[in-house]
């Protein structure tokens, strides 16, 4: 999926973003309902290695850098010396092992929150959602509340795929009355029209007619997920 910016959806990019993390949700749909795995925002990853590469102050941003950089590199033979791995597997056990390290190390701050969704996606991606649930749960009720909202996102796609759909739609609802900086309204909106729409199509048709009117390519993806409704 894409990447969770920082800014709220105002931007064609960013609508852009939701739409193609939505398709690939949409693609792959078959496969997360016989396996379990789930493109929750794990591969949407918080930050990218850019933000703090410029940051680097602390311990803890460094410690954080370097397991993101993990996480960013590529699998397959190296470019320009670059890191990387030969499997997906033995990524996610470096991925694991250096998020864990963070994790652990900085428990409470708001690098460890990083790192524990890091390791919430990571899982979530393997298909182990009752661990990764577990790790996005303890983020959404302890972490600020960007994080929080980030989690909340995650979870509420691991409702859907586990078939909670109530629970889900319940934890959407709450993200669209209060939106954040990395969640915002026309984001989680989307989303649970896009979830609504086999089974509650009017529902559907009524979180996305408001957006119709919204700038650039939000209002494009709402319109096409209007001709899609039944």
């Amino acid at each position: 999926m894409s990447r969770i910016t920082r800014k709220e959806l105002k931007t064609d990019k960013v609508a852009l973003e939701i739409e193609h993390g939505i398709t690939f949700f949409e693609e792959h749909k078959q496969e997360i309902s016989r396996y379990g795995t789930i493109a929750v925002a794990a591969a949407v990853l918080i930050f990218g290695y850019t933000v703090y590469s410029r940051h680097e102050h602390t311990a803890r941003e460094q410690a954080l850098a370097s397991a993101i950089r993990v996480q960013e590199a590529p699998v397959g033979a190296p470019g320009n010396g670059a890191l990387s791995f030969t499997s997906q597997e033995q990524k996610d056990t470096e991925a694991l092992r250096a998020f864990t390290d963070v994790q652990t190390r900085y428990s409470g701050s708001e690098e460890g929150q990083i790192a524990q969704y890091y390791l919430a996606s990571i899982k979530a991606d393997q298909g182990k959602l009752a661990e990764a649930e577990k790790l996005y749960a303890d983020v959404a009720e302890r972490g600020n509340k960007h994080y929080s909202s980030l989690s909340k996102y995650s979870l509420a796609q691991i409702y859907f795929a586990d078939g909670r759909d109530a629970q889900g739609e319940k934890t959407l609802r709450e993200l669209i009355d209060n939106p954040t900086e990395f969640v915002s309204k026309q984001q989680a909106t989307i989303t649970l029209a896009r979830f609504l729409a086999p089974k509650k199509p009017a529902e559907a048709r009524k979180l996305l007619e408001p957006l119709r009117t919204e700038p650039g390519a939000v209002s494009q993806i709402a319109l096409s997920l209007i001709g899609e409704l039944k």
